[in-house]
Protein backbone atom coordinates (compact mmCIF):
# COMPACT_ATOMS: atom_id res chain seq x y z
CA UNK A 1 0.00 0.00 0.00
CA UNK A 2 1.52 3.18 -0.99
CA UNK A 3 2.31 5.14 2.62
CA UNK A 4 -0.01 8.19 2.99
CA UNK A 5 3.08 10.50 3.66
CA UNK A 6 4.04 10.84 -0.21
CA UNK A 7 0.72 12.46 -0.35
CA UNK A 8 0.39 14.68 1.77
CA UNK A 9 2.17 18.28 2.11
CA UNK A 10 2.14 20.09 5.56
CA UNK A 11 0.67 23.19 5.35
CA UNK A 12 3.82 25.12 6.71
CA UNK A 13 5.93 23.59 4.85
CA UNK A 14 8.23 26.01 3.07
CA UNK A 15 10.23 23.74 0.86
CA UNK A 16 9.55 22.39 -2.82
CA UNK A 17 6.91 20.38 -4.33
CA UNK A 18 6.95 17.36 -6.76
CA UNK A 19 5.77 17.33 -9.98
CA UNK A 20 2.53 14.71 -10.82
CA UNK A 21 5.04 12.03 -12.42
CA UNK A 22 7.35 12.31 -10.19
CA UNK A 23 4.93 11.83 -6.97
CA UNK A 24 4.28 8.51 -8.83
CA UNK A 25 7.91 7.70 -8.77
CA UNK A 26 8.19 8.34 -5.38
CA UNK A 27 4.94 6.50 -4.82
CA UNK A 28 6.04 3.43 -7.31
CA UNK A 29 9.66 3.31 -5.61
CA UNK A 30 8.00 2.87 -2.15
CA UNK A 31 5.66 0.58 -3.10
CA UNK A 32 8.36 -1.55 -4.60
CA UNK A 33 10.10 -1.06 -1.35
CA UNK A 34 7.88 -2.27 1.09
CA UNK A 35 7.17 -5.31 -1.46
CA UNK A 36 10.97 -6.29 -1.71
CA UNK A 37 10.95 -8.84 1.42
CA UNK A 38 7.64 -10.30 0.38
CA UNK A 39 7.40 -13.90 -1.21
CA UNK A 40 5.49 -16.70 -0.89
CA UNK A 41 7.39 -19.45 0.52
CA UNK A 42 5.29 -22.42 0.20
CA UNK A 43 5.74 -22.39 -3.14
CA UNK A 44 7.65 -25.41 -4.81
CA UNK A 45 11.25 -23.96 -5.75
CA UNK A 46 13.64 -25.15 -8.62
CA UNK A 47 16.89 -26.27 -7.06
CA UNK A 48 20.11 -28.05 -8.22
CA UNK A 49 22.77 -29.41 -7.11
CA UNK A 50 25.28 -26.92 -4.81
CA UNK A 51 28.42 -28.73 -5.42
CA UNK A 52 27.50 -29.34 -9.54
CA UNK A 53 26.84 -25.49 -9.96
CA UNK A 54 30.11 -24.76 -8.41
CA UNK A 55 31.55 -26.65 -11.30
CA UNK A 56 29.23 -24.61 -13.83
CA UNK A 57 29.63 -21.05 -11.92
CA UNK A 58 33.37 -21.71 -12.28
CA UNK A 59 33.07 -22.56 -16.35
CA UNK A 60 30.59 -19.68 -17.03
CA UNK A 61 33.53 -17.72 -15.53
CA UNK A 62 36.25 -18.91 -17.71
CA UNK A 63 33.66 -18.42 -20.59
CA UNK A 64 33.40 -15.28 -20.23
CA UNK A 65 37.22 -13.82 -19.78
CA UNK A 66 37.23 -14.95 -22.89
CA UNK A 67 34.53 -12.62 -24.47
CA UNK A 68 34.31 -9.81 -23.19
CA UNK A 69 30.43 -8.43 -22.46
CA UNK A 70 29.00 -5.54 -20.19
CA UNK A 71 28.06 -7.39 -17.26
CA UNK A 72 24.36 -6.04 -17.77
CA UNK A 73 24.41 -8.80 -20.57
CA UNK A 74 25.97 -11.76 -19.57
CA UNK A 75 22.49 -13.51 -19.04
CA UNK A 76 20.73 -12.58 -22.18
CA UNK A 77 24.08 -13.74 -23.97
CA UNK A 78 23.84 -17.15 -21.91
CA UNK A 79 20.26 -17.70 -22.73
CA UNK A 80 21.18 -17.29 -26.36
CA UNK A 81 23.88 -19.59 -26.14
CA UNK A 82 22.11 -21.93 -24.23
CA UNK A 83 18.83 -21.74 -26.60
CA UNK A 84 20.71 -22.53 -29.77
CA UNK A 85 22.34 -25.21 -28.41
CA UNK A 86 19.61 -27.10 -26.99
CA UNK A 87 17.36 -25.84 -30.41
CA UNK A 88 19.56 -26.38 -33.10
CA UNK A 89 22.28 -28.77 -32.38
CA UNK A 90 20.74 -30.81 -29.37
CA UNK A 91 17.22 -30.70 -31.59
CA UNK A 92 19.00 -32.34 -34.32
CA UNK A 93 19.02 -35.55 -32.05
CA UNK A 94 16.36 -35.54 -29.89
CA UNK A 95 12.62 -34.26 -29.69
CA UNK A 96 11.70 -31.88 -27.25
CA UNK A 97 9.52 -29.43 -26.25
CA UNK A 98 9.13 -25.76 -24.91
CA UNK A 99 8.61 -26.66 -20.90
CA UNK A 100 11.83 -29.37 -21.73
CA UNK A 101 13.84 -26.47 -23.13
CA UNK A 102 12.46 -24.18 -20.52
CA UNK A 103 13.46 -26.60 -17.22
CA UNK A 104 17.32 -27.31 -18.59
CA UNK A 105 16.83 -23.29 -19.70
CA UNK A 106 16.49 -22.35 -15.75
CA UNK A 107 18.54 -25.37 -14.51
CA UNK A 108 21.69 -23.78 -16.54
CA UNK A 109 20.88 -20.26 -15.70
CA UNK A 110 20.44 -21.31 -12.11
CA UNK A 111 23.90 -23.33 -11.97
CA UNK A 112 25.81 -20.55 -13.66
CA UNK A 113 25.07 -18.05 -10.94
CA UNK A 114 22.46 -16.44 -13.28
CA UNK A 115 19.41 -16.95 -10.84
CA UNK A 116 19.23 -17.67 -7.06
CA UNK A 117 19.24 -21.28 -6.32
CA UNK A 118 15.93 -22.64 -4.71
CA UNK A 119 14.44 -19.00 -4.90
CA UNK A 120 12.00 -18.88 -8.13
CA UNK A 121 8.93 -21.17 -8.21
CA UNK A 122 8.35 -23.90 -10.20
CA UNK A 123 5.68 -22.28 -12.06
CA UNK A 124 8.60 -20.13 -13.93
CA UNK A 125 9.46 -23.17 -16.08
CA UNK A 126 5.83 -23.01 -17.44
CA UNK A 127 5.69 -19.27 -17.72
CA UNK A 128 9.12 -19.66 -19.85
CA UNK A 129 7.84 -22.06 -21.44
CA UNK A 130 4.73 -20.17 -22.81
CA UNK A 131 6.89 -17.35 -23.61
CA UNK A 132 8.84 -19.83 -25.53
CA UNK A 133 6.86 -21.59 -27.42
CA UNK A 134 5.79 -18.88 -29.57
CA UNK A 135 8.78 -18.52 -30.70
CA UNK A 136 9.26 -22.05 -31.56
CA UNK A 137 6.13 -22.28 -33.49
CA UNK A 138 7.32 -19.07 -35.66
CA UNK A 139 10.50 -20.60 -36.19
CA UNK A 140 9.06 -24.22 -37.40
CA UNK A 141 6.64 -21.49 -39.87
CA UNK A 142 9.40 -19.62 -41.14
CA UNK A 143 11.85 -22.74 -41.27
CA UNK A 144 9.26 -24.79 -43.24
CA UNK A 145 8.75 -22.26 -46.18
CA UNK A 146 12.18 -21.92 -46.83
CA UNK A 147 12.49 -25.70 -47.00
CA UNK A 148 9.89 -25.52 -49.46
CA UNK A 149 11.69 -22.91 -51.21
CA UNK A 150 14.84 -25.12 -51.27
CA UNK A 151 12.85 -28.03 -52.78
CA UNK A 152 11.66 -26.24 -55.69
CA UNK A 153 15.39 -24.94 -55.99
CA UNK A 154 17.61 -26.99 -58.60
CA UNK A 155 20.66 -24.15 -58.55
CA UNK A 156 23.56 -24.74 -55.71
CA UNK A 157 24.06 -20.53 -55.50
CA UNK A 158 20.18 -20.13 -54.29
CA UNK A 159 19.70 -23.31 -52.77
CA UNK A 160 23.52 -21.65 -50.46
CA UNK A 161 21.53 -18.23 -49.92
CA UNK A 162 18.19 -19.82 -48.97
CA UNK A 163 20.40 -22.06 -46.43
CA UNK A 164 22.04 -19.05 -45.50
CA UNK A 165 18.76 -17.12 -45.04
CA UNK A 166 17.63 -20.61 -42.94
CA UNK A 167 20.31 -20.13 -39.87
CA UNK A 168 20.06 -16.18 -40.39
CA UNK A 169 16.54 -16.42 -39.47
CA UNK A 170 16.99 -19.24 -36.87
CA UNK A 171 19.28 -17.20 -34.92
CA UNK A 172 17.22 -14.35 -35.13
CA UNK A 173 14.40 -15.84 -33.61
CA UNK A 174 16.01 -17.38 -31.13
CA UNK A 175 17.64 -14.04 -30.45
CA UNK A 176 14.44 -12.26 -29.72
CA UNK A 177 12.80 -15.04 -27.78
CA UNK A 178 15.78 -15.23 -24.79
CA UNK A 179 15.53 -11.25 -25.10
CA UNK A 180 11.67 -11.58 -24.23
CA UNK A 181 12.76 -14.54 -21.76
CA UNK A 182 15.57 -12.36 -19.98
CA UNK A 183 12.31 -9.49 -19.90
CA UNK A 184 10.31 -11.11 -18.18
CA UNK A 185 13.13 -12.04 -15.24
CA UNK A 186 13.70 -8.57 -14.96
CA UNK A 187 10.74 -6.59 -14.44
CA UNK A 188 11.06 -3.62 -12.74
CA UNK A 189 8.17 -1.00 -12.08
CA UNK A 190 10.80 1.54 -10.97
CA UNK A 191 12.87 1.46 -14.33
CA UNK A 192 9.61 1.28 -16.19
CA UNK A 193 7.83 4.25 -14.45
CA UNK A 194 11.29 6.25 -15.25
CA UNK A 195 10.86 4.99 -19.09
CA UNK A 196 7.43 6.48 -18.98
CA UNK A 197 8.43 9.58 -17.06
CA UNK A 198 11.32 10.29 -19.30
CA UNK A 199 9.34 9.53 -22.49
CA UNK A 200 6.43 12.10 -21.61
CA UNK A 201 9.36 14.78 -21.02
CA UNK A 202 11.14 14.08 -24.09
CA UNK A 203 8.31 13.74 -26.46
CA UNK A 204 6.86 17.58 -24.99
CA UNK A 205 9.87 18.84 -24.97
CA UNK A 206 11.60 17.26 -28.24
CA UNK A 207 11.76 19.38 -31.34
CA UNK A 208 12.54 18.53 -35.30
CA UNK A 209 13.50 21.20 -38.13
CA UNK A 210 11.45 21.36 -40.53
CA UNK A 211 13.42 20.69 -43.17
CA UNK A 212 14.00 16.94 -41.23
CA UNK A 213 11.60 14.49 -42.76
CA UNK A 214 11.36 12.47 -39.45
CA UNK A 215 8.31 13.43 -38.13
CA UNK A 216 6.68 9.99 -38.14
CA UNK A 217 9.90 8.34 -36.54
CA UNK A 218 10.21 10.58 -33.59
CA UNK A 219 8.34 8.67 -31.47
CA UNK A 220 9.67 5.46 -31.69
CA UNK A 221 13.48 6.41 -31.88
CA UNK A 222 12.78 8.49 -28.46
CA UNK A 223 11.66 5.53 -27.05
CA UNK A 224 14.47 3.22 -28.39
CA UNK A 225 17.01 5.87 -27.22
CA UNK A 226 15.62 5.90 -23.81
CA UNK A 227 15.67 1.99 -23.60
CA UNK A 228 19.14 1.70 -25.10
CA UNK A 229 20.91 4.92 -23.05
CA UNK A 230 18.90 4.17 -19.82
CA UNK A 231 18.12 0.59 -20.01
CA UNK A 232 21.56 -0.28 -21.67
CA UNK A 233 19.61 -2.02 -24.13
CA UNK A 234 21.77 -3.58 -26.89
CA UNK A 235 20.79 -4.04 -30.72
CA UNK A 236 19.08 -7.86 -30.16
CA UNK A 237 16.89 -6.32 -27.07
CA UNK A 238 15.78 -3.42 -29.39
CA UNK A 239 14.98 -5.35 -31.91
CA UNK A 240 12.47 -7.48 -29.78
CA UNK A 241 10.43 -3.54 -28.86
CA UNK A 242 10.29 -3.33 -32.08
CA UNK A 243 9.26 -6.64 -33.48
CA UNK A 244 6.49 -6.13 -31.06
CA UNK A 245 5.86 -2.64 -32.01
CA UNK A 246 4.83 -4.11 -36.00
CA UNK A 247 3.25 -6.93 -34.61
CA UNK A 248 1.22 -5.58 -31.67
CA UNK A 249 -0.80 -8.71 -31.08
CA UNK A 250 3.11 -10.67 -30.35
CA UNK A 251 3.25 -9.07 -26.73
CA UNK A 252 -0.06 -10.36 -25.67
CA UNK A 253 0.21 -13.40 -26.69
CA UNK A 254 1.70 -14.88 -23.74
CA UNK A 255 -0.84 -17.83 -23.37
CA UNK A 256 0.07 -19.38 -26.53
CA UNK A 257 -3.01 -17.90 -27.86
CA UNK A 258 -1.61 -17.05 -31.42
CA UNK A 259 -3.54 -18.86 -34.12
CA UNK A 260 -1.56 -21.12 -37.14
CA UNK A 261 -2.36 -18.56 -39.28
CA UNK A 262 -1.23 -15.49 -37.48
CA UNK A 263 1.54 -17.27 -37.10
CA UNK A 264 1.67 -18.36 -40.65
CA UNK A 265 1.39 -14.10 -41.75
CA UNK A 266 3.93 -12.72 -39.43
CA UNK A 267 6.32 -15.60 -40.84
CA UNK A 268 5.53 -14.49 -44.17
CA UNK A 269 6.35 -10.69 -43.70
CA UNK A 270 9.50 -11.76 -41.17
CA UNK A 271 12.22 -10.59 -44.20
CA UNK A 272 10.62 -7.11 -44.62
CA UNK A 273 10.27 -6.78 -41.08
CA UNK A 274 14.21 -7.77 -40.44
CA UNK A 275 14.83 -5.12 -42.62
CA UNK A 276 12.79 -2.31 -41.01
CA UNK A 277 13.89 -3.19 -37.90
CA UNK A 278 17.29 -2.89 -39.41
CA UNK A 279 16.48 0.79 -40.99
CA UNK A 280 15.12 1.91 -37.76
CA UNK A 281 18.28 0.74 -35.43
CA UNK A 282 19.80 2.93 -38.03
CA UNK A 283 18.23 5.67 -38.00
CA UNK A 284 20.11 9.05 -38.61
CA UNK A 285 18.06 10.03 -35.67
CA UNK A 286 19.89 7.37 -33.12
CA UNK A 287 23.21 9.58 -32.49
CA UNK A 288 21.32 13.30 -31.97
CA UNK A 289 18.66 11.41 -29.75
CA UNK A 290 21.21 9.05 -27.56
CA UNK A 291 23.18 12.41 -27.02
CA UNK A 292 19.93 14.34 -25.52
CA UNK A 293 18.54 11.18 -23.71
CA UNK A 294 22.48 10.40 -21.93
CA UNK A 295 22.37 13.84 -19.96
CA UNK A 296 18.46 12.82 -18.75
CA UNK A 297 19.49 9.63 -18.14
CA UNK A 298 22.11 11.09 -15.88
CA UNK A 299 19.57 13.21 -14.12
CA UNK A 300 16.68 10.25 -13.46
CA UNK A 301 19.56 7.59 -12.26
CA UNK A 302 20.84 10.78 -9.61
CA UNK A 303 17.18 11.17 -8.42
CA UNK A 304 16.70 7.58 -8.11
CA UNK A 305 19.95 6.87 -6.29
CA UNK A 306 18.72 9.86 -4.05
CA UNK A 307 15.45 8.42 -3.93
CA UNK A 308 15.20 4.40 -3.58
CA UNK A 309 17.03 4.16 0.23
CA UNK A 310 14.02 6.31 1.68
CA UNK A 311 11.24 7.59 -0.64
CA UNK A 312 9.27 9.02 2.21
CA UNK A 313 11.88 10.66 3.51
CA UNK A 314 13.44 12.74 0.52
CA UNK A 315 9.84 13.28 0.18
CA UNK A 316 9.78 14.89 3.44
CA UNK A 317 13.33 16.77 3.58
CA UNK A 318 12.08 18.25 -0.42
CA UNK A 319 8.28 19.57 1.53
CA UNK A 320 10.67 21.13 4.31
CA UNK A 321 13.63 22.40 3.02
CA UNK A 322 14.33 22.40 -1.01
CA UNK A 323 18.29 23.14 -0.53
CA UNK A 324 18.09 19.73 1.85
CA UNK A 325 16.95 17.82 -0.86
CA UNK A 326 19.31 19.69 -3.34
CA UNK A 327 22.67 19.32 -0.95
CA UNK A 328 21.65 15.48 -0.63
CA UNK A 329 21.23 15.31 -4.57
CA UNK A 330 24.85 16.83 -4.67
CA UNK A 331 25.86 13.92 -2.06
CA UNK A 332 24.31 11.42 -4.54
CA UNK A 333 26.37 12.72 -7.42
CA UNK A 334 29.87 12.68 -5.32
CA UNK A 335 29.25 8.98 -4.13
CA UNK A 336 28.36 7.90 -7.68
CA UNK A 337 31.43 9.24 -9.12
CA UNK A 338 33.50 7.61 -6.76
CA UNK A 339 31.71 4.35 -7.42
CA UNK A 340 31.84 4.80 -11.06
CA UNK A 341 35.65 5.25 -10.62
CA UNK A 342 36.38 1.93 -8.44
CA UNK A 343 33.70 0.29 -10.97
CA UNK A 344 35.95 1.86 -13.99
CA UNK A 345 38.93 -0.33 -12.11
CA UNK A 346 37.19 -3.05 -11.93
CA UNK A 347 36.09 -3.11 -15.63
CA UNK A 348 39.81 -2.31 -16.16
CA UNK A 349 41.39 -5.26 -14.16
CA UNK A 350 39.06 -7.41 -16.21
CA UNK A 351 39.33 -6.18 -19.66
CA UNK A 352 43.37 -6.83 -19.11
CA UNK A 353 42.70 -9.91 -18.30
CA UNK A 354 40.48 -10.53 -21.37
CA UNK A 355 43.25 -8.73 -23.75
CA UNK A 356 45.72 -11.32 -22.46
CA UNK A 357 43.68 -13.96 -22.83
CA UNK A 358 42.44 -13.55 -26.40
CA UNK A 359 44.99 -10.68 -27.33
CA UNK A 360 48.28 -10.33 -25.97
CA UNK A 361 49.23 -14.47 -26.21
CA UNK A 362 49.16 -14.58 -29.99
CA UNK A 363 52.15 -12.92 -30.01
CA UNK A 364 53.98 -15.74 -29.21
CA UNK A 365 51.55 -18.45 -31.37
CA UNK A 366 52.21 -15.27 -34.29
CA UNK A 367 55.02 -12.89 -34.02
CA UNK A 368 57.93 -15.56 -33.18
CA UNK A 369 56.87 -18.37 -36.13
CA UNK A 370 56.20 -15.29 -38.49
CA UNK A 371 59.77 -13.91 -37.70
CA UNK A 372 61.51 -16.92 -38.26
CA UNK A 373 59.58 -17.76 -41.45
CA UNK A 374 60.73 -14.48 -42.58
CA UNK A 375 63.89 -14.72 -41.68
CA UNK A 376 64.07 -11.73 -39.21
CA UNK A 377 66.09 -11.59 -36.37
CA UNK A 378 64.38 -11.94 -33.04
CA UNK A 379 64.18 -8.70 -31.04
CA UNK A 380 63.24 -9.92 -27.09
CA UNK A 381 62.83 -6.47 -25.85
CA UNK A 382 60.64 -6.06 -28.85
CA UNK A 383 58.73 -9.19 -28.00
CA UNK A 384 58.22 -8.54 -24.26
CA UNK A 385 56.79 -4.72 -25.36
CA UNK A 386 54.40 -6.52 -27.95
CA UNK A 387 53.10 -9.04 -24.83
CA UNK A 388 52.73 -6.01 -22.04
CA UNK A 389 51.37 -2.95 -23.84
CA UNK A 390 47.80 -3.64 -24.43
CA UNK A 391 47.43 -4.29 -21.05
CA UNK A 392 49.67 -1.48 -20.21
CA UNK A 393 48.23 1.03 -22.63
CA UNK A 394 44.78 0.53 -21.31
CA UNK A 395 46.31 0.91 -17.60
CA UNK A 396 47.70 4.03 -18.67
CA UNK A 397 43.98 5.67 -20.25
CA UNK A 398 42.23 4.40 -17.28
CA UNK A 399 44.69 6.83 -15.19
CA UNK A 400 44.57 9.65 -17.37
CA UNK A 401 40.22 9.17 -17.52
CA UNK A 402 38.70 12.93 -16.77
CA UNK A 403 36.59 12.65 -14.07
CA UNK A 404 33.25 14.94 -13.48
CA UNK A 405 33.86 18.31 -11.75
CA UNK A 406 31.26 20.74 -9.32
CA UNK A 407 30.49 22.17 -12.64
CA UNK A 408 28.91 18.84 -13.78
CA UNK A 409 27.22 18.23 -10.40
CA UNK A 410 25.95 21.83 -10.61
CA UNK A 411 24.08 21.33 -13.94
CA UNK A 412 22.93 17.59 -12.71
CA UNK A 413 21.02 19.48 -9.67
CA UNK A 414 19.90 21.52 -11.87
CA UNK A 415 18.82 18.32 -14.12
CA UNK A 416 16.77 17.12 -11.27
CA UNK A 417 14.62 19.91 -10.68
CA UNK A 418 13.79 20.01 -14.25
CA UNK A 419 12.38 16.76 -14.18
CA UNK A 420 11.06 16.46 -10.50
CA UNK A 421 10.06 19.81 -9.08
CA UNK A 422 6.86 21.69 -10.35
CA UNK A 423 7.20 24.64 -11.77
CA UNK A 424 10.87 24.09 -13.06
CA UNK A 425 9.88 22.27 -15.80
CA UNK A 426 11.36 23.37 -19.37
CA UNK A 427 9.93 26.14 -21.29
CA UNK A 428 12.70 26.20 -24.48
CA UNK A 429 11.98 22.73 -26.53
CA UNK A 430 15.24 20.61 -27.67
CA UNK A 431 15.92 21.55 -30.97
CA UNK A 432 17.46 18.40 -31.97
CA UNK A 433 20.49 18.87 -34.53
CA UNK A 434 21.20 16.36 -36.72
CA UNK A 435 24.23 17.29 -38.52
CA UNK A 436 24.23 18.41 -42.35
CA UNK A 437 25.65 16.99 -44.88
CA UNK A 438 29.05 18.79 -46.34
CA UNK A 439 29.51 19.41 -50.43
CA UNK A 440 31.74 16.49 -51.89
CA UNK A 441 34.37 18.89 -51.98
CA UNK A 442 34.49 20.17 -48.90
CA UNK A 443 34.08 16.32 -47.32
CA UNK A 444 36.64 15.17 -50.26
CA UNK A 445 39.24 17.95 -48.34
CA UNK A 446 38.40 16.90 -45.01
CA UNK A 447 39.29 12.81 -45.38
CA UNK A 448 42.00 13.83 -47.09
CA UNK A 449 43.48 15.83 -43.91
CA UNK A 450 42.48 13.11 -42.14
CA UNK A 451 43.73 10.55 -43.79
CA UNK A 452 47.49 12.89 -43.97
CA UNK A 453 47.16 12.44 -40.12
CA UNK A 454 46.65 9.10 -39.71
CA UNK A 455 49.56 8.56 -42.10
CA UNK A 456 51.77 11.08 -40.15
CA UNK A 457 51.34 9.76 -36.44
CA UNK A 458 51.43 6.08 -38.42
CA UNK A 459 54.79 7.08 -39.63
CA UNK A 460 56.41 8.65 -36.48
CA UNK A 461 55.43 5.43 -34.66
CA UNK A 462 57.03 3.08 -37.00
CA UNK A 463 60.14 5.32 -37.32
CA UNK A 464 60.21 5.22 -33.49
CA UNK A 465 59.93 1.96 -33.30
CA UNK A 466 62.56 1.18 -35.70
CA UNK A 467 64.52 3.60 -33.86
CA UNK A 468 64.18 0.53 -31.20
CA UNK A 469 65.14 -2.42 -33.34
CA UNK A 470 61.78 -3.48 -34.09
CA UNK A 471 61.17 -5.61 -36.73
CA UNK A 472 58.45 -5.62 -40.06
CA UNK A 473 56.57 -8.43 -38.11
CA UNK A 474 56.99 -6.83 -34.78
CA UNK A 475 55.70 -3.45 -35.66
CA UNK A 476 52.86 -5.02 -37.62
CA UNK A 477 51.57 -6.64 -34.19
CA UNK A 478 52.34 -3.32 -32.14
CA UNK A 479 50.30 -1.07 -34.86
CA UNK A 480 47.47 -4.03 -34.24
CA UNK A 481 47.40 -3.61 -31.12
CA UNK A 482 47.31 -0.12 -30.66
CA UNK A 483 44.99 0.57 -32.84
CA UNK A 484 42.32 -2.21 -31.21
CA UNK A 485 43.22 -1.03 -27.41
CA UNK A 486 42.69 2.37 -28.33
CA UNK A 487 39.22 1.74 -29.72
CA UNK A 488 38.87 -0.90 -26.65
CA UNK A 489 39.82 1.72 -24.29
CA UNK A 490 36.37 3.86 -25.17
CA UNK A 491 34.43 1.08 -24.08
CA UNK A 492 35.84 0.41 -20.86
CA UNK A 493 35.69 4.14 -19.61
CA UNK A 494 32.38 4.71 -21.59
CA UNK A 495 30.59 4.29 -18.68
CA UNK A 496 32.51 7.63 -16.34
CA UNK A 497 32.36 9.27 -19.40
CA UNK A 498 28.89 9.25 -19.18
CA UNK A 499 28.59 11.02 -16.04
CA UNK A 500 30.03 13.93 -17.42
CA UNK A 501 27.51 16.45 -19.62
CA UNK A 502 29.54 19.42 -19.22
CA UNK A 503 31.45 20.11 -22.72
CA UNK A 504 34.88 19.61 -22.41
CA UNK A 505 36.92 22.75 -22.75
CA UNK A 506 38.70 23.32 -26.16
CA UNK A 507 42.72 23.30 -26.14
CA UNK A 508 45.05 23.12 -28.46
CA UNK A 509 46.41 19.98 -26.69
CA UNK A 510 43.45 18.24 -27.29
CA UNK A 511 42.77 19.31 -30.67
CA UNK A 512 46.29 17.32 -31.61
CA UNK A 513 45.24 14.68 -29.82
CA UNK A 514 41.75 14.37 -31.95
CA UNK A 515 43.51 15.31 -35.16
CA UNK A 516 46.35 12.29 -35.19
CA UNK A 517 45.05 9.96 -32.72
CA UNK A 518 41.39 9.89 -33.89
CA UNK A 519 42.21 7.83 -37.32
CA UNK A 520 44.30 5.21 -35.23
CA UNK A 521 40.66 4.49 -32.90
CA UNK A 522 38.75 4.61 -36.22
CA UNK A 523 40.70 1.57 -37.56
CA UNK A 524 40.58 0.13 -33.55
CA UNK A 525 36.78 0.27 -34.26
CA UNK A 526 37.31 -1.50 -38.03
CA UNK A 527 39.52 -4.13 -36.43
CA UNK A 528 37.08 -4.79 -33.10
CA UNK A 529 34.04 -4.94 -35.81
CA UNK A 530 35.71 -7.06 -38.39
CA UNK A 531 39.23 -9.07 -37.81
CA UNK A 532 38.47 -9.51 -33.51
CA UNK A 533 35.19 -11.07 -33.77
CA UNK A 534 37.36 -14.16 -34.70
CA UNK A 535 37.65 -15.37 -31.44
CA UNK A 536 39.29 -19.00 -31.37
CA UNK A 537 38.51 -19.31 -27.55
CA UNK A 538 34.81 -18.57 -27.79
CA UNK A 539 34.63 -20.85 -30.72
CA UNK A 540 36.43 -23.20 -28.47
CA UNK A 541 33.61 -22.85 -25.49
CA UNK A 542 31.02 -22.58 -27.45
CA UNK A 543 31.40 -25.55 -29.95
CA UNK A 544 33.52 -27.94 -28.38
CA UNK A 545 33.58 -27.80 -25.09
CA UNK A 546 30.17 -26.36 -23.92
CA UNK A 547 28.04 -29.23 -25.44
CA UNK A 548 29.68 -31.97 -23.54
CA UNK A 549 30.12 -30.10 -20.76
CA UNK A 550 26.67 -29.52 -20.03
CA UNK A 551 26.21 -32.69 -21.11
CA UNK A 552 28.10 -34.35 -18.02
CA UNK A 553 26.91 -31.91 -15.69
CA UNK A 554 23.34 -33.24 -16.29
CA UNK A 555 24.46 -36.61 -15.84
CA UNK A 556 25.94 -35.24 -12.53
CA UNK A 557 23.25 -33.60 -11.59
CA UNK A 558 20.41 -36.85 -12.23
CA UNK A 559 23.43 -38.89 -10.03
CA UNK A 560 23.25 -36.54 -7.18
CA UNK A 561 19.36 -36.91 -7.25
CA UNK A 562 19.67 -40.58 -7.97
CA UNK A 563 21.49 -40.88 -5.04
CA UNK A 564 19.78 -38.48 -2.38
CA UNK A 565 16.73 -40.58 -3.63
CA UNK A 566 18.33 -43.86 -2.60
CA UNK A 567 19.60 -42.16 0.90
CA UNK A 568 16.06 -41.37 1.60
CA UNK A 569 14.63 -44.22 1.12
CA UNK A 570 16.75 -45.94 3.57
CA UNK A 571 15.14 -44.13 6.34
Amino acid sequence: MVSPTLMRRSESARGAELNLDAKHLFQVINSDRKKGGESNDDAPKISVSEMISKLSFAYEKIRNAVDYEEDHLLRKNAIIRILKRQVVIEGVLKESNSEQIATHLLAELIRAGYLPNNKLPESKIKETALLLEKYIRLKDHSVAKINALLNLKTDLGKAKDLIGEKNSVISWILSLAACEIEENFDLNRVKQTIVSNMFAVLSKNLELPESLPYKDDLEIQTYLSINRIFLRFDKAMLSLILFKYYHATWSSAEKNNLSDEEIDRIADTLPVLHKAIDEQLDHPLVKPLDRIVKVYSLYYNILLENVQGDPVKAYEDLSRDENKFLGNISKTCAAKYQREKNRLWRKAFRSIIYIFLTKSIFVFLIEVPAIKWFNEPLNPVALAINVCFPAVLLFFIVIMSRMPDKKNTEKIISGVKEIALAGSERTQPIMIRVPKKRQNAVDFFFNIIYTAAFFASTYFIIWVLSKAHFNWVSITIFMFFLAFVSFFSIIVTKDVKDLIIVARRESLLGFLIDLFYMPIIAVGKWLSSNVSKVNVFVFLFDFVIEAPFKVLVEIAEDWTRYVKERKDNML
